[in-house]
Parts: structure tokens; sequence; C-alpha cells
């Protein structure tokens, strides 16, 4: 039996219960039978939350003295966990599970298999809908999707009838109007104030069961034209120019727009006997279920953008179009959401939309890549939001920080105004410097360049003044596409950024994907289950197994440099001959381009990343090969103290002013003194005025970093003597002081040169 006949068979004697004079636990009585007789099991229990508790209301199987008498907190046994996670679970056995608890007076120890699911009204789990069973089994797929349908229908009866509270179902506690202040991951920094705006309006559907299947049907059909419709005109109104990967983003969602699967599962949930609202929340919630069981992040991101897609769905078939955006911002807002979709985002006026907070979110996230194209700053992953901040509050967001403050005291405020204030003074200071060039007051001229990856991050090369881009991640354009990018577009792109770079130098690293960058269209067994993937098959090491893969690059490169100087860096080399490898294909690619009489780049020079420590060893061979050298100090820190940079618990305990790291970075530096090799760094270390001291001090010259942090490193480098920090730097490497970092700090201070 398919899943929509197991649900329709379950759904057509609901009907009856619901439709009958019974009284709501009558109802529930009458389910609990319903649902055992039809999945064949021996046990179906509903659990409804009541003053904080989830206390079981039916049985059919266990002891009925247990019914109001069996109570659990949320995240408590099995049935509080699936109430906690929002998620179904399906056990054989039940007690193998880590989070199982016996409750005696159930009767329930001769069960072993368990399978639930949540009973969800307005987003929040507000009960446990459960079967179990003698024999050590798992439900089949068309039981659990059915019990999963007869929980949307008990969400209904259960707020019909009031059997739970309505402020305890939003999750809402007495109303505290104090200030309050959360935590989250900042996703695109910069500071912003002003008053929360929830992006969604809560949409309820008042109706779950279809009186006729073929007029939900053709309700279906006129919505998704409608809201391709929409999506289609999207890319017309968006306010930050033509051309960016945002342009690719939005393809990948109309992709998902016009995705026939996606279609094809509502429609089955119409079949089963849903309403339109109903079977477009119902295969929602599905998504988000599945979403919770995918490891990977960029899969994650682009379930996100189909949930978008739903949200968009269910309030045009329900009729309640209105979000904040098309209602319109009518002042400084803060926008509040679960997730948000980047053609959601496209939708609010730039000069009022000043900031957002998520639930979800990540950096990968295509909404993300969006709103650093707007400038607007995102705290993600905050968890219990719309518990805290409530429509109306005033926010200030902290996304530099990672925090956000609710309801703020006034010294609060004027705490953050002076900041913001002072942050507006020292950017202003900073603009000022964009076409001073930074010399020290000794007359040495420091490079600093700027890193990039994204179109439209070329357009803050002129803003910030830096010297060129010294790291351009290409993979990027391979992150956010939902399809390997072919080689005409990643011809164009490699064109738009040196045309707008100008005369300025941009050095392209190739691909850096694989192991901890993984992408859903390049899946392969020898990485995808790499136990340490930053170590594993990845970067040069992928791009030289997938000759095509690099050749496409190669070539895309070299036509868009026609005529220009091209700057090529290979990253994570480990040995000499890998950089041969890479080059012969950069070189096969020049030569069937000079055959067939293309305009070709008037310079060449490659070079490579030093982020494996084994290639330190052998740079007396490997310099002759190359015409520069960027240290990348994010892996080399990883691989030199074997630590996960991506491990919470290791983030911050391995200094980068540490003896170890500045010892190694001498001996770099000292190895490539006259060679004729250009030594820079890329990477964070580069961009903090402190370790950017450390660096010069050491003998580095050119600074890759982020655009924000041009101004100050510009700042800090026009006031130092570097004869003066080098002997001070030699001293501290011969016999380093207990506190490197404190050390530096003290010194700088006392010439008055700010580190903060």
């Amino acid at each position: 039996m398919s899943a929509a006949a197991a649900a329709r068979r379950i759904l057509t004697r609901l009907h009856e219960v619901m439709a009958s004079r019974l009284h709501a636990q009558g109802k529930l009585d009458h389910v609990v039978d319903i649902i055992a007789e039809s999945l064949n099991s021996e046990v179906c229990s509903i659990y409804l939350l009541r003053e904080g508790m989830l206390e079981l209301f039916a049985t059919q199987g266990l002891n009925a003295e247990a019914v109001h008498v069996t109570r659990m907190a949320i995240g408590e046994g099995l049935v509080g966990t699936i109430a906690d996670n929002v998620e179904t679970l399906n056990l054989a056995e039940a007690k193998a599970h880590p989070d199982f608890q016996y409750r005696p007076e159930t009767g329930e120890e001769k069960f072993h298999s368990f399978a639930g699911v949540p009973i969800v009204y307005r987003e929040r789990a507000v009960g446990v809908l459960c079967v179990q069973h003698v024999d050590p089994r798992r439900y089949e797929d068309v039981e659990i999707e059915a019990l999963q349908t007869t929980a949307m229908v008990l969400s209904e009866l259960i707020s019909n009838n009031e059997l739970i509270d309505e402020e305890e179902a939003r999750g809402l506690a007495p109303a505290d109007t104090g200030p309050a202040t959360i935590s989250g991951l900042p996703l695109v920094k910069g500071l912003a104030s002003g008053v929360a705006v929830y992006h969604q309006p809560r949409i309820t559907i008042d109706q779950v069961m279809a009186e006729d299947i073929e007029v939900e049907r053709q309700r279906v059909y006129r919505a998704f034209d409608k809201m391709r419709d929409q999506i289609d005109n999207l890319s017309d109104r968006a306010e930050f120019g033509v051309g960016g990967e945002h342009e690719e983003v939005l393809a990948t969602y109309k992709m998902f727009a016009y995705d026939e699967g996606w279609s094809r599962r509502i429609n089955e949930a119409i079949d089963a006997g849903l309403t339109a609202e109903a079977a477009i929340e119902r295969v929602q919630q599905r998504t988000r279920m599945r979403m919770r069981e995918i490891d990977d992040p960029l899969l994650q991101d682009r379930m996100h953008d189909l949930e978008d897609l739903a949200n968009r769905l269910l309030r045009i078939v329900s009729g309640q179009l209105g979000t904040a955006a098309t209602q319109g911002l009518r002042g400084d807002a803060i926008l509040i959401a679960k997730n948000l979709g980047p053609a959601e985002l496209l939708e609010y006026d730039r000069r009022r939309l000043k900031g957002v907070i998520l639930e979800e979110g990540s950096l990968t996230a295509h909404v993300i890549i969006v709103a650093r194209a707007m400038g607007v700053p995102v705290l993600g992953r905050v968890r219990g939001l719309r518990g805290i901040v409530q429509e109306g509050d005033f926010v200030l967001l902290d996304a530099d920080n990672g925090t956000a403050t609710a309801r703020p005291a006034q010294p609060v405020i004027d705490a953050f105004e002076t900041r913001f204030a002072r942050s507006r003074k020292r950017q202003a200071f900073y603009a000022e410097l964009r076409d001073i060039e930074p010399f020290t007051r000794c007359g040495t001229r420091i490079e600093v360049m700027m890193n990039a990856g994204l179109r439209d991050d070329i357009s803050t090369l002129p803003l910030v003044g830096a010297d060129g881009i010294g790291l351009f991640r290409t993979e990027f354009q391979f992150l956010v596409s939902a399809t390997l990018p072919q080689r005409e577009r990643q011809f164009r792109l490699y064109r738009d950024v040196l045309d707008a770079a100008g005369d300025k130098p941009v050095i392209f690293r190739t691909v850096d994907i694989g192991g901890d960058k993984a992408l859903p269209y390049l899946r392969e067994s020898e990485f995808e289950n790499d136990e340490n993937p930053a170590m594993g098959w990845r970067a040069l090491r992928l791009a030289l197994e997938r000759g095509g893969l690099l050749k496409a690059q190669a070539r895309a490169l070299l036509e868009a440099a026609a005529g220009r100087s091209l700057y090529v860096m290979f990253p994570m080399v480990s040995e000499p001959w890998e950089f041969d490898a890479a080059k012969a294909v950069f070189d096969d690619q020049l030569a069937h381009l000079r055959k067939q009489k293309k305009i070709l780049p008037e310079a060449i020079r490659y070079g490579a990343m030093l982020e494996v420590p084994a290639l330190a060893e052998v740079l007396d061979q490997f310099l002759p090969r190359v015409s520069f050298l960027s240290v990348g100090t994010n892996d080399l820190t990883q691989f030199l103290f074997a630590a996960d940079r991506a491990n919470p618990k290791l983030a911050e305990r391995y200094d980068w002013l540490s003896p170890a790291i500045l010892r190694f970075l001498k001996r770099v530096a000292l190895a490539t003194a006259g060679s004729g090799v250009d030594l820079g760094i890329c990477g964070e270390m580069g961009g903090r005025r402190l370790e950017a001291l450390a660096l010069l001090g050491l003998g580095f010259r050119r600074l890759s970093i982020t655009p924000v942090s041009v101004g100050p490193i510009k700042e800090i480098v026009r006031q130092i003597d570097l004869r003066e920090l080098e002997k001070a730097m030699q001293g501290w490497l011969s016999a380093p002081p207990e506190n490197m970092r404190a050390a530096i700090a003290e010194w700088a201070n006392e010439r008055g040169i700010e580190t903060d």
C-alpha cells in the first residue's frame, strides 16, 4: 500500500471522528484505536503539552490507569526527545536508545519497537503521537508518513478544542519587558539598530482534511504558476547591480521552483486527503526533518532554499500574502526570521533594512551571499530567538561580536551609539587612507592587498585602497553553484574580475574544494568519508586527479587574461612535483591557445600557497620554480599544531603569536630572502593589528587580508620603524617571553601604537 493510500484510509476514519459530537477526550480515544488498528500496531499513544510537561492523554495498548498520570519533561525520554528536537524517531529496539526511560505505570516493558512523530502547532511541538510493537522492527516509510499526516490532523483537533494553552503553544514565558542579550554566529559582520520586524506573519491552517481533492489540486497548480512568475521577475529587482554571484544563486533558486519532484510530493499529499495548505505544510515538515539528517552544510543550505519556496507557496495558496516586505518597512528595521531565502531578502527596502537575525543560517547559505552583496549585517544560529525578541522590540545588532540586545536599557543604547559613531569615524579615517601608500616610518613600502572570492567583492577594491587582490578564492563560484560551473561561465567571472581590478594585480588561487569544502554535485568515495577532511583529498590533490576540472579552469583563466598579466597560485602544495604537474596543465592549454592564434596573457606568474609544513623543508628546490609564495596561516596553524580549526574546543587554544609559529615563519622568510621570490601572507593572521606587527617584524612585506582590515593595517604600518621592530622580534624569538602576545602588545603600547 502506498503512503497516500495508507494515509487516505486513516484520514477517512479520522474525518468521521472529527465530525462526531464526541468531546475532545473521546475523540482522542478513538484516534489511538484507529491508528493502532490501521498500522497493525499493538500500542498507539498521544501525549500533549500541559503546564510545560508532556502528559499521556490517550492510549491503546498501555495501561489505561497511566492516562493523565504519566508525565515527562521536554527532552526527557523518547517522547520528550521527539518534542524537544521536533523530529521523528523510528527504533527497532527502543531500550537501546540512550534517551530511553521506563515508566512502570504504563506496562510498556514487553514492547520493543517504537516510532513517534511530533504534533506541531505554530512551528512548535505541542505533543507526540507514537506507536509500539512487541516484536523488534522498524516501521515502514508508509507507516511513518501516515503517522506524520495524522499528527497534522491532531494539531487541528487540539487547537480547536483548546486542549493546550495558546501562550504555552507559542513557547512564551510571562511577559518579560527587560533587556535580553542573545548570542549567535556572525554571518555578515557589521553594526545596526532598529525595530524588530518578523519577516513572516504566522499562517494558520484552519482546515486539514480536503472536501474535494480535485479542487485542492487546482488551487496548488494556480499557486505554483503564480510563485514561478514571481521568481522569474526577482532578478530584475535586485538593487545591487547586474552581475555577481547572486545571479547564480537566483538561477539555482529558480531551478527549485520548477522542480517536478517537489510538486509531485505535494500532489501525493493531496491524494491522501489533505487540503492544499496542509499538503504543502506536510511536505515542508518532511523537508525539515530530512535537513536534520543531512551532515553536508551545503546540501542543508539548498534545502533551506526549498523551504523558503514552500513558505512562499503556502502564503499564495492560503491568500495570506502579506510579509513584512510586501507590507513595507516603516522605519529602520532588524528583520527576525527562522531562516530566509535569497529571493525573500531581495524584496526588502534596502534603505530601511538595517540587519537580519536568524534562528538558523550558515556562512555558505545563498541568502548570506546576497546579504553580503547588499551590505546587510546578519547574525545566525540564535537559539530560542522568537521567544526572546518580540515584534516591535528595539534591537541593537552587533554582528562583529556575534550578539544582539533586545529592549536595551538607555545606558546600553548610549554606549552602542558611541561605539557606532566611533566606528563611523574610524571608517571615515580609513577611507582617507585609501589613496595613501603604506610606507613605514623608516621608508619601507609594504604591500597591503585584499582577499576576495565573489565578483561583488571587487567593488570594494578602490574603496579601501588595497594594492590588489592577493587571494581570489575561485572555489566560491563552485560552492554557490548548483552544478559544476562550465568553462565559459568561469571565463566570464575571471574576465569581469580583471576588468574591475584595472591595473592592479589579481592572484587567482585555483580551486580548493573537496574534503572540507564538499560539493553536492562532485562526490567521490575517495574524499566524501574523510575522517580528517582538511588533510584529505582536497585542493590541488583533487584538481590533479580530476584533470578536466583543472584543465577547464586553466583555459578560462588564460583566455580571461588575454593581453594582461596573469597571476596563478596553486593551493596545498606539499612537494615540488605537485606544482610541476599543475603548471604543466596550464602550459598545455597555453600551447593550445597559441596554435589557435588566440590573444595570450602578456605575462604569467606562477606561485603557490605554503600551508603544508613539508613544503618549507624543500624550499631550496622549490623557490627556483615560482615567482611568488603566499603563506596560508589558517591551514598552516592547524597542521603545525595538529588542531582542527573547525573544532570549537581547539579554536582558541593555540595562539598565532606562539613562538612555534613565529619561529617557523621566520625560517620561511630567511629561506626566501635574496631568492627573487615575492613572499606574502594571506589569511586572518595578517588582518589583525598585533599579529601584523609580528609578521612585519619577521620580514614579511606583503599582506593579503579581508577588505575591512586594509585601513587598520595601513594605519599601523605608518606608525612603525621596521629596524626597531625587527630587533625586538629577534630578541623575542631567541628567548621567548612567557606570554609573547603580551610582550608585543606592551612594546606597541609604549610607542603609542594601537593594537585593538
